[in-house]
């Protein structure tokens, strides 16, 4: 374990896209392949196998949803004005849409090989009534997992990333403006961790990403997500011998809160949720320190 600061911030960086917006097919694509690839070395096999059958699972559905409505141009117009997220995760979960795309994952989940446990999660989440699916989904969407529902929302979670990545993906990039610190310009969640991009043009500019919508916004390089603050700003990382680990946490020492950073300029192969998973050794490394992580992912809930 170490704590010091980030010396690769050193240098200029040409001015970024505010937003970056999901393209759904890659992303659940990407996010199977790289699921699996880090599952050939991982203690977390199993279970990054899983999530990637889970990710070929979003894909499916989301290919035969289709690409998603525009927004109405002008409640577009005043949530802008207002600073507030065109997409209200509230409405999302109520429609015909969200419901659907819950009983096709669970349909699909149903062909998944997993543990008995959650395949009981599955069995209560299929014979639950709308009403308790709603609750789920709604504390999925206040970016909560209930305790003791981990594993039926993990199924929850899948099927509301690929409904919310759908209706981020037909926003115009260029109408989304920052909200406040630490919430999604697209959805308005929690980002579940930050990335140093290695894109052409762009390189070493920072994002933020949603690991509901999958939208990805930017970012100054030293900052807490959590507070906003840029003083007392420093990183940890797990002591693997490397020496340009890809991977650390930002430590705030203002607010005590902590979010991952994944260095893709450094290994262009890293993913904001599989990687966010399979690096779970760091969140573990966090755990009895006296900083709380301040970013969300549902898949990390019952670790």
């Amino acid at each position: 374990m170490s704590l010091k600061p980030d010396p690769s911030v050193i240098g200029g960086v040409a001015t970024p896209q505010f937003a970056r917006l999901p393209d759904v097919q890659a992303l659940f694509a990407r996010r199977a392949t790289r699921l699996r690839h880090l599952a050939a070395s991982s203690h977390l096999a199993p279970y990054l196998r899983f999530l990637a059958d889970i990710c070929d699972a979003q894909r499916r559905i989301a290919e035969k949803l289709g690409d998603a409505a525009a927004p109405d141009a002008e409640m577009i117009a005043r949530n802008r004005s207002y600073r507030m997220p065109p997409l209200d995760r509230a409405a999302l979960i109520a429609t015909p849409e969200m419901q659907d795309a819950l009983q096709a994952m669970l349909t699909e989940a149903a062909l998944i090989e997993m543990p008995a446990p959650a395949r009981e999660a599955l069995d209560a989440l299929q014979a639950a009534p709308e009403s308790d699916r709603h609750a789920l989904l709604a504390e999925l969407a206040a970016d909560r997992v209930p305790d003791g529902f981990a594993a039926a929302a993990t199924f929850a979670a899948a099927a509301l990333q690929v409904v919310a990545a759908r209706h981020a993906a037909a926003l115009d990039a260029d109408q989304l403006v920052p909200i406040r610190i630490g919430i999604c310009p697209g959805c308005g969640g929690k980002p579940g961790l930050s990335l140093v991009t290695a894109t052409q043009h762009q390189e070493g500019a920072r994002y933020a990403c949603c690991a509901t919508c999958a939208t990805q916004w930017n970012e100054v390089r030293v900052k807490c997500l959590c507070c906003g603050s840029t003083k007392g700003i420093s990183y940890r990382v797990v002591d693997d011998g490397s020496e340009s680990p890809v991977i650390k946490a930002e430590v705030c020492d203002e607010c005590h809160s902590w979010l991952k950073v994944l260095y893709q300029n450094l290994d262009s192969g890293l993913e904001a949720v599989a990687d966010d998973v399979a690096s779970l050794g760091l969140d573990a490394l966090m755990r009895d320190t006296e900083w709380r992580r301040c970013g969300f992912n549902p898949f990390l809930a019952g670790y």
